[in-house]
C-alpha cells in the first residue's frame, strides 16, 4: 500500500526501510545474503516467472516477452500462467523453487496468499521481484518492479474530470465508480489515486454518485471480470438512472471500460465519458472512434525490459536500479521500487502515443 506525504510518516517509512535493507544484509537470514545482489549466480541460472490469469492483453504479451529476453541472455526459462488461480500459483513458486530458481519474479493473483512460498525460495536462496502488483504481508520480497500505480490513478481521475468537462462545461455531473479485483494489490492504489482526485468535488457536490456506492469495497470488480463489471452497471443503471442522464464512469481498465460501455448502450443511455487502463487494442480502436474516452499507456515492453536488467544485474552480482525506498509498505517491509511513469492517452493524442509499438502503432495511423 502506497503511503504519502506527512513528516512524520515519511521518518516512520525511512527508519523502516532503512531497518528493512539492514535485515537484507545480514548472512544469519537464510537467503537474504543473496538479495542485495552481491553473490552473483551463474549465467545460465533457471529464473522463474509466476504470472496470474490472462485477464489482459498485456499478461499474454509479458509471457512472449520473458521467454524471449530469458532465453535470448542465456538463463533457463520457467514462465507460467496460473489460470487455475491462488493454489496453483503457490504451487508454480514452489516448484521453481524446488528447481533451483535464482531469481523468482512475481505477478501475484493474490499478493498476500504468497508468504509461504516466498519464504520457502528465500530460505532456498532465491531473490524476489514483485512484478507490477505488490506482493504484501511478508518480508520475502526483495524488490518490486511496477509503474507508478497511484499515479496511473490520479490520471485516470482527472481523465474522468477533463472528459466532462469537455461534453459540458459545468457541473454537476452524474458519476459512478468501478475499481479492480479486491485481491489484487494494485486495485485499492488506483481507486485511492482516482479518488484523491475525485472526492473533492464529490464533497463540494461538483460530481454526485447517484448510486450513492462510493467505497472501494462497494466499487470492487471481483476478478477483473467483464461480465461483473457490465452486470453491476446493469443494475446500477436499472435502479438509479431511470430519468437520470449519466454523465462518466471511473472505471479501472479498458476491458471492465468495454463492459461497461455495453451495458450503457443496451440501456439505451448516451455514451458517458469512461476511463480505462492497459492500452487494450478494441479500446485503442474505441477512443479513435470516440466511445471510450481514455486509457493509460503503461507499455509492458518496458516494464518486462526493467524486470530482465534487474535480473541482469543480480545475476552479475550487482545491486538492482531503484528510484522510490519510501512509499511500497507491503505490511511487513517497505519495498525498494523502480516505478515507471505512466502515461494518459485520449484521442487527442492517440496518434503519437503509441509510436514504435508493433500492434498499436500502426492502428493509430
Amino acid at each position: 500500500m502506497r503511503m504519502f506525504g506527512k513528516a512524520g510518516k515519511v521518518a516512520a517509512i525511512t527508519a523502516i526501510a532503512a531497518l528493512a535493507l539492514t535485515a537484507c544484509g545480514r548472512s544469519e537470514s537464510g537467503s537474504s545474503g543473496n538479495a542485495s545482489g552481491a553473490a552473483g549466480f551463474a549465467k545460465d541460472a533457471l529464473i522463474g516467472v509466476a504470472l496470474p490469469q490472462k485477464t489482459s492483453e498485456n499478461w499474454v504479451l509479458a509471457e512472449k516477452l520473458f521467454n524471449d529476453g530469458l532465453t535470448g541472455a542465456g538463463f533457463k526459462a520457467d514462465v507460467q500462467f496460473a489460470n487455475g488461480g491462488v493454489s496453483e500459483q503457490q504451487n508454480q513458486i514452489s516448484s521453481m523453487v524446488t528447481k533451483g530458481a535464482k531469481v523468482i519474479v512475481v505477478g501475484a493473483i493474490d499478493g498476500s496468499q504468497l508468504g509461504t512460498q516466498l519464504k520457502q525460495a528465500h530460505d532456498n536462496g532465491a531473490i524476489v521481484i514483485a512484478y507490477d502488483r505488490l506482493v504484501k504481508n511478508t518480508d520475502a520480497v526483495d524488490y518490486y518492479v511496477a509503474y507508478d500505480n497511484f499515479k496511473v490513478g490520479e490520471l485516470q481521475g482527472q481523465a474522468l474530470l477533463d472528459g466532462m468537462k469537455s461534453k459540458k462545461a459545468s457541473g454537476p455531473y452524474n458519476v459512478e465508480l468501478f475499481a479492480g479485483s479486491p485481491d489484487d494489490a494494485n486495485a485499492k492504489v488506483f481507486f485511492d489515486g482516482a479518488m484523491s482526485v475525485l472526492k473533492p468535488k464529490i464533497d463540494d457536490g461538483t460530481l454526485k454518485v447517484v448510486s450513492g456506492q462510493k467505497s472501494f469495497e462497494q466499487a470492487v470488480t471481483q476478478g477483473w471480470k467483464a461480465e461483473n463489471a457490465q452486470k453491476r452497471m446493469d443494475t446500477i443503471l436499472a435502479g438509479s438512472y431511470g430519468s437520470a442522464a449519466l454523465d462518466g464512469v471511473l472505471s479501472p481498465n479498458d476491458t471492465l471500460a468495454r463492459a461497461i460501455l455495453t451495458s450503457v448502450k443496451a440501456a439505451g443511455k448516451p455514451t458517458p465519458v469512461v476511463t480505462g487502463q492497459d492500452s487494450e487494442v478494441e479500446s485503442v480502436k474505441s477512443i479513435m472512434a470516440g466511445q471510450q474516452y481514455s486509457t493509460i499507456n503503461k507499455d509492458t515492453r518496458k516494464l518486462v525490459e526493467h524486470a530482465l536488467e534487474m535480473v541482469k544485474g543480480l545475476q552479475a552480482g550487482n545491486k538492482p536500479e531503484i528510484n522510490d525506498d519510501k512509499s511500497y509498505n507491503n505490511g511487513v517491509k517497505v519495498v525498494p521500487a523502480f516505478l515507471l511513469p505512466p502515461v494518459i492517452v485520449t484521442k487527442e493524442n492517440v496518434k503519437t502515443a503509441y509510436e514504435g509499438d508493433p500492434v498499436l502503432g500502426p492502428i493509430t495511423k
